[in-house]
């Protein structure tokens, strides 16, 4: 069915010395990706946290993170396997922050 994605097994924080002092968004890995991919995001103090996925029409495909998060890194698996090859934009939403990532899914 459209839309219908595997949603990750679960999101990992590693917190690890000082604190980020900014949110960042870093770009996936691997990126051409098939069929699953990493995320990694950093926050520099516990909030809530919206990571989705988005087709080229503005469509979101997957909802990976809809939580509170804590702060240092942290990270999630995308799993792809339902969604057919293109490129595809995830985007972070951290209280007012948002920022948007391309990545591209080559079966």
């Amino acid at each position: 069915t459209p839309g219908s994605v595997n949603v990750p097994s679960g999101v990992a924080n590693e917190t690890e010395g000082a604190l980020p002092r900014t949110i960042r968004l870093d770009q996936n890995f691997p990126n051409p990706f098939n069929p699953s991919t990493s995320i990694s995001y950093s926050l520099p103090q516990s909030q809530l946290v919206r990571l989705s996925v988005i087709d080229m029409l503005g469509r979101e495909v997957a909802q990976l993170v809809n939580r509170v998060q804590t702060a240092g890194q942290n990270h999630v698996t995308f799993e792809a396997n339902d969604l057919p090859s293109g490129i595809y934009m995830y985007r972070l939403e951290a209280g007012a922050f948002s920022v948007t990532k391309k990545m591209i899914l080559f079966k």
